[in-house]
């Protein structure tokens, strides 16, 4: 979204604030900004009439017609959450301003859920050898479900966040991927590429990469089929003052016998063909950059190998427990039912 499109200088007059609330036809809210991009009011149909009404001609500045109390949102670490209050007021387009209360971003609603702070780093090298010979010549990540690859099922979904910035970790067949999706501005984000010249495991490869913008990162596989709510498990992180958070799927396992629970032989309970729920590694994370540092260099080195490091250190790192649909496509029977799964379910 090009969001300066939504601004207008305090002293522009109040027909070329007409002509610019024209042209975004359903979306017809302007901002108005002093020199320093200052938010001084908002300005809509509504606000022009009433001017209008009260004596004010197209000639007057925008100032003079503008509403001088707009709802906005400052920038910081808990800026998502006050985000995420407004869209549930039902607001259309919120600006996103700084301490100073300098324009820094426009949120619109009807294109992305929220502006999650984060860089992503997407997975994608594997080979997928368990699904040949569909990888025989084609990358995993490029596989379809219902006509689409599922890294770009994957990245849509994070754009609909508000993520600009994604890195693409590549290897087998990489070349392909680089060239399906490009530089991401045809999407309005970044995308960069990690060449792993050997195979660095699950997260090795974050030690190649030295731009990152955010603190947070968001690494994940970028083979999972998911409706995750990257937004809520954002929020669970920073709310917590997490190093790492890491998504749990919850399993099952049932007992089809009576268990007897004791303690220094002492029966303490006795339960009958009981369940119990536990949590396997989702293969999605979230990471304060600064953890990058425990990454060994040009080593191979997985995401549990870190998880161990860090809780090795005393370091918190916790779980986000999921209850969205989940599927890691690793084999045949996985995609089959990926394939069918996404034409039932929402997922962008």
């Amino acid at each position: 979204m090009n969001w300066e499109k939504h601004i207008i200088n305090s002293t522009k007059s109040i027909k070329e604030s007409m002509i610019c609330l024209d042209k975004l036809g359903s979306d017809a809210i302007i901002f108005v900004h002093d020199e320093q991009k200052k938010l001084l009011g908002s300005i809509t149909d509504g606000d022009i009439r009433r001017g209008l009404l009260n004596g004010a001609i197209l000639k007057d500045p925008v100032i003079k017609i503008c509403n001088s109390q707009p709802e906005y949102v400052v920038y910081g670490e808990e800026y998502i959450m006050k985000l995420k209050e407004q869209r549930e007021k039902n607001l259309k387009i919120v600006p996103i301003v700084t301490s100073n209360n300098e324009i820094v971003d426009i949120v619109n609603f009807r294109i992305s859920k929220s502006r999650l702070p984060v860089d992503v780093v997407l997975m994608a090298g594997g080979k997928g050898s368990r699904l040949l010979p569909l990888t025989e010549n084609t990358p995993k990540p490029l596989l379809k479900l219902n006509g689409k690859p599922v890294l770009e099922i994957n990245i849509d979904r994070l754009i609909s966040f508000g993520i600009k910035n994604i890195f693409i970790s590549v290897n087998y067949l990489g070349e392909q991927i680089k060239e399906y999706l490009g530089d991401g501005k045809s999407k309005g984000i970044n995308i960069k590429y990690i060449n792993e010249i050997k195979p660095l495991g699950t997260i090795g490869s974050l030690n190649l990469i030295d731009d990152f913008e955010n603190d947070h990162l968001l690494i994940m596989n970028s083979d999972l089929l998911t409706s995750i709510d990257f937004e809520d498990f954002f929020i669970d992180y920073i709310n917590n003052n997490r190093q790492m958070s890491i998504v749990g799927i919850p399993y099952q396992v049932k007992i089809p016998y009576g268990i007897l629970e004791s303690k220094n032989k002492k029966l303490s309970a006795f339960k009958e063909k009981p369940t119990y729920t536990f949590y396997a590694n989702g293969g999605i994370y979230l990471l304060n950059k600064n953890n990058v540092k425990w990454i060994p260099k040009n080593s191979f080195f997985n995401a549990t190998d870190l998880v161990e490091k860090m809780i090795e250190m005393n370091l918190d790192v916790r779980t986000f427990q999921l209850l969205d649909y989940w599927m890691d496509i690793g084999n045949h029977s996985d995609y089959k039912k990926a394939q069918t799964d996404i034409k039932k379910m929402k997922f962008e």
